[in-house]
């Protein structure tokens, strides 16, 4: 499979869940240095992006959601974290395979899992590169550069396309809704939408890839501005006790939405406007992500307190984006 050449990074989440024993010590050097894969928000800011999502949907587009979703096909693994027969509430396990769907198409980068990993990865819809320059203080996109860019945009008009037409069955509709949820919250960090030419990097600098703030060494995976930006929440609200997914993001996401109530973004929502999503990410770039800080040296405390306000906000825009979104396809019902 063709993977596109303005996304080739290597990165070790995706293989964590991987027991570490001796036996697996080679097998493992190999996944973490020389994995190919593109990474928006972590585990916790899509998943906060899907709880706030399924907050903003009714009673019947969550039935129909959650419906669509336990029949995805089984080679898909997509259902699987569904639990019928354990005790936990059954509001919970729904919301818990709702917020998984929103990283299984980071899970099915997974070479691990060959056959699934052919069949439904798919690198280059993570992302919509805007090709730019920073001249005189300025963003400047370079409307005819020729790059290889990322297909979200257009992906998820394809998605919507799906989700809306009775002749899709549901296996390929849960399919659709997870790279939907996906896709959408890509499309709000900043990251995911632009990659800035250089002199430095005159095929563009791979969405912040290539702009290393801590290089890596035997000792350390290093950081690069684009990790960064992923996992800025869980960096500032780490995950303590080992809690579960709900206890851990639940007062994060209800915080949130305090901080940016959905009355308050009701004007912003653009539901289905795309392309405007994409260009309101890449907006950012200039004044607030590649606007003090440096190559070789960790973000201070101030840009990070930055990063962390702008995600916040841009999450919580995507949540209620994405569960608008759904209740106009679903809330009625069965297409």
């Amino acid at each position: 499979m063709f993977l596109p050449k303005s996304r080739l990074f290597c990165h070790y989440g995706v293989f964590m869940n991987i027991r570490f024993t001796a036996k697996f010590v080679p097998i493992l050097a190999i996944l973490v240095f020389c994995s190919v894969n593109t990474f928006a928000w972590d585990d916790v800011g899509h998943k906060l992006t899907a709880y706030i999502a399924w907050q903003q949907m009714t009673p019947d587009a969550r039935e129909r959601v959650f419906r669509i979703l336990i029949n995805a096909p089984e080679d898909s693994h997509l259902s699987t974290p569904y639990d019928a027969f354990n005790s936990r509430s059954d509001d919970v396990k729904k919301l818990e395979l709702f917020m998984f769907a929103s990283i299984w198409p980071d899970v099915v980068r997974n070479r691990a899992f060959e056959v699934r990993n052919e069949k439904y990865n798919q690198s280059n819809w993570h992302y919509g590169d805007i090709f730019w320059r920073q001249e005189g203080g300025k963003a400047n996109i370079l409307a005819d550069f020729e790059g290889a860019g990322g297909f979200a945009v257009s992906k998820l008009s394809d998605f919507e396309k799906i989700m809306r037409d009775p002749s899709y069955r549901d296996e390929e509709k849960a399919i659709a809704i997870a790279w939907f949820l996906h896709v959408g919250g890509d499309l709000h960090n900043p990251l995911h939408n632009a990659s800035r030419v250089t002199d430095t990097e005159p095929e563009g600098d791979q969405g912040g890839n290539l702009f290393v703030l801590v290089p890596r060494t035997d000792d350390s995976f290093g950081l690069n501005l684009h990790s960064y930006w992923d996992s800025i929440i869980s960096r500032v609200k780490p995950r303590k006790n080992d809690d579960w997914d709900t206890r851990y993001l639940a007062p994060i996401a209800r915080k949130f939405m305090k901080k940016h109530k959905p009355l308050s973004m009701n004007g912003r929502l653009n539901i289905g406007k795309y392309a405007a999503w994409n260009l309101e990410g890449f907006r950012f770039l200039n004044s607030v992500v590649y606007s003090d800080i440096e190559r070789g040296s960790p973000p201070s405390k101030k840009y990070q307190k930055r990063a962390f306000r702008v995600s916040r906000e841009q999450i919580t825009l995507a949540g209620y984006r994405l569960g608008e979104t759904l209740n106009r396809i679903f809330a009625a019902g069965p297409n």
